[in-house]
This record gives structure tokens, C-alpha cells and sequence, in this order.
């Protein structure tokens, strides 16, 4: 989808999921695309969307308004959206703003497309 330097997007869509593997840094420059394709892939209409954000070394204020705007929006049409986190310094930030409460958050994808 996206592709640059420091920032890429990638989707897979599958039988009542779809994945948005993120790469790079989310924040103020890249989070207009992020949401963009979000936004896409969950009026797609499948049951779950995952994020997988193994891949991310940086988000900031912005690119965390995106995710949890995202969760609003699957939670209003009756879907689920989950999180692949892998990288210490992402789930620190999850846990330290309170989002880990809110996101079902896996380690891996295979565990987060199970529903």
C-alpha cells in the first residue's frame, strides 16, 4: 500500500479477517496513511482486524489516537480489533497510557486471527 523510508503498510485480507502489518514509526507524518488503511480494511466488513505492530519501533500521540479511534469504530459495527505487539518499548507505552486494558493485545498473528 504505503511504502517509505521509515514507514510501511501492508494488508491481507482472509475468510473473516484481515491483517495490517505495520513497519517503521507511527507518528504525526506517517498516522494520516495508517488511518487511512485502517479505515479501509475495517469497512471491508470482516469480523476481525488485526494490527500487527511487531514490526513498529516508534508511535507517538497520533498514531495511538488512530488505534483507538479504530477500536471505536470496530466496536460501533459489532467487530473485533486486536494488536500484535512484540517490541518491549510499544507495550510499555500501551501499559503506561492505559490502552492495554482497552486493546486485546497477542504476540503473534496466528493467535490474534483464532476467534
Amino acid at each position: 500500500m504505503t511504502s517509505d523510508v521509515q514507514f510501511e503498510l501492508a494488508a491481507e485480507e482472509q475468510p473473516g479477517f484481515c491483517v495490517l502489518e505495520v513497519r517503521g514509526e507511527i507518528d504525526v507524518a506517517s498516522a494520516p496513511d495508517f488511518q487511512g488503511s485502517l479505515s479501509e480494511l475495517i469497512g471491508r466488513g470482516a469480523e476481525v482486524v488485526v494490527v500487527d505492530l511487531s514490526e513498529v519501533s516508534f508511535i507517538d500521540s497520533t498514531g495511538l489516537g488512530v488505534l483507538v479511534g479504530a477500536e471505536t469504530q470496530v466496536r460501533q459495527a459489532g467487530k473485533s480489533l486486536r494488536l500484535v505487539v512484540t517490541q518491549p518499548q510499544i507495550m510499555k507505552l500501551l501499559e503506561l497510557t492505559g490502552l492495554d486494558e482497552v486493546f486485546t493485545i497477542l504476540t503473534n498473528t496466528r493467535d490474534a486471527v483464532r476467534t
